[in-house]
């Protein structure tokens, strides 16, 4: 990771011909956000006294409570190479703090950060790659875009079948020229879907990653005449997108997920933090799927965990365990998907899986067969219960769960459900396609 000085910055600005720079947050439904400035106001910026209306953003603050600040995280300056070499553009990303020098309970940067400070004070730290997929759609004629594709590759192929090699390729170029690790990139199951997978990073810069990776895809799908979406399931009938979250913890440098002497390869932590997961995963769904769309992915059949278990044998349960031992050692944990805010996603997951290690939590025994194939008694026998059906019922759950909602804090959790409340009445008073095409002829 970079560690910039203000100098730092002043010099490349100037060296570099930077002429205008975002200051760049995410509200709390994990949508990017920026203040654009331009280097005459570099100073002002570095000495955090650029302030927004935070009333405007959706989830902040009232009107009467409204001036906010924001401060850079100096070590996240980057210049976008997809902009003019002359006059360039670059941006930093922020935390938001209020006008009495107090950190915003509201800014799910700082949910994170706060999160990944209480695993440091156990000598913890918590690194995570993540397995980012998407849609790669045209766009109109007039430049909006669509779920309309005429490539039918799948899984690993390449061109002529993949459409988007191109774009990916250059995505992922642009991302490297950033300064990311990638690790993988393909092409996906469905027709018109990718992956991007990043390599293993601390949990806060892979956070700011996955925010600047969706600017990358989007803006470089543009100038495919694409457009990359990253919406669970944007199509009926074919697989949904996932953002599978690999994470480990590592204590004196060293993965402490691992232990060779366990049958499985797992140390007791590794099991500790499975069953801290599992025990928090209800309340936790409306933060990994956030969206009423993201529960037509959560169904049988299309590869998306739907059952609360766990496997070192096979993908159909929520929580994996890939091959891999050693420093490699990781716990993947499958229903989260590219919708969702990171910064809430990874702070939620670290703080159910140190609540089992602090509590000692045991996991229930691994299901090492198909768990799609299983009747409903079978699944009855062994404890396996199902995720939220839908956001109001992962609403719910978040509602009754009070460690949950302390680790968002009362500002972030109640504007949450709120808004997210209102998202579901909204789209129950909806007459859709398939009400009018089922009912309409015959009623």
């Amino acid at each position: 990771m970079n560690h910039y000085t203000k100098q730092d910055i002043m010099r490349m600005v100037e060296e570099e011909d930077v002429q205008f720079i975002r200051l760049q947050f995410t509200d709390i439904f994990g949508n990017l956000k920026n203040v654009a400035i331009t280097t005459s106001q570099l100073e002002k910026a570095l000495d955090n006294r650029c302030m927004f209306d935070g009333s405007s953003i959706e989830g902040y603050v009232r009107v009467e409570e409204s001036d906010m600040y924001l401060y850079p995280d100096l070590d996240t300056f980057e210049i976008f190479p997809w902009r003019p070499q002359q006059g360039k553009v670059a941006r930093f990303l922020c935390d938001v703090y209020c006008p009495d020098g107090t950190a915003f309970e509201g800014d799910p940067r700082q949910i994170l950060k706060r999160v990944i400070n209480e695993a440091k004070e156990l000598g913890y730290t918590f690194d995570v790659g993540p397995e980012c997929e998407f849609f790669l759609f045209d766009l109109k004629e007039n430049g909006e875009p669509s779920c309309n594709s005429a490539e039918r590759g799948g899984y690993f192929d390449v061109a002529p079948l993949d459409f988007g090699e191109n774009a990916r390729r250059e995505m992922v170029l642009t991302l490297e020229d950033m300064g990311f690790k990638i690790e993988a990139s393909h092409h996906e199951v469905a027709p018109a879907q990718h992956e991007i997978a990043f390599g293993y990073e601390d949990a806060l810069k892979i956070a700011d990653n996955i925010m600047t990776f969706r600017l990358v895809a989007r803006t470089v799908a543009k100038r495919h005449g694409l457009h990359a979406t990253f919406m669970p399931k944007p199509k009926f009938g074919i697989n949904g997108s996932g953002m599978h979250i690999n994470m480990s913890l590592k204590k004196d440098g060293v993965n402490i997920f691992h232990d060779p002497s366990d049958k499985l390869g797992l140390s007791k932590e590794a099991y500790y933090f499975i069953a801290g997961i599992m025990k928090h995963i209800n309340g936790m769904t409306s933060i990994l799927n956030p969206l009423v769309n993201s529960y037509k992915r959560l169904v049988p059949g299309y590869e998306a965990p739907v059952y609360v278990a766990w496997s070192a044998k096979n993908r159909s349960p929520l929580i994996r365990i890939p091959a891999e031992r050693g420093t490699g050692t990781r716990i993947e944990l499958r229903s989260p998907d590219p919708s969702a805010n990171p910064y809430l996603t990874l702070a939620v997951c670290l703080a159910a899986g140190l609540d089992g290690i602090k509590n000692k939590l045991t996991p229930p025994d691994s299901i090492d067969k198909n768990i799609f194939a299983m009747s409903k008694e079978e699944k009855e026998s062994v404890g396996i219960k199902s995720l939220p059906a839908n956001l109001e019922e992962a609403i719910k759950e978040l509602e009754m769960s009070e460690f949950i909602k302390s680790v968002l804090g009362a500002h972030t959790s109640k504007r949450y459900i709120e808004s997210k409340k209102e998202e579901w009445n909204r789209y129950m008073i909806q007459i859709t396609k398939w009400e009018l095409e089922e009912y309409l002829h015959r009623i």
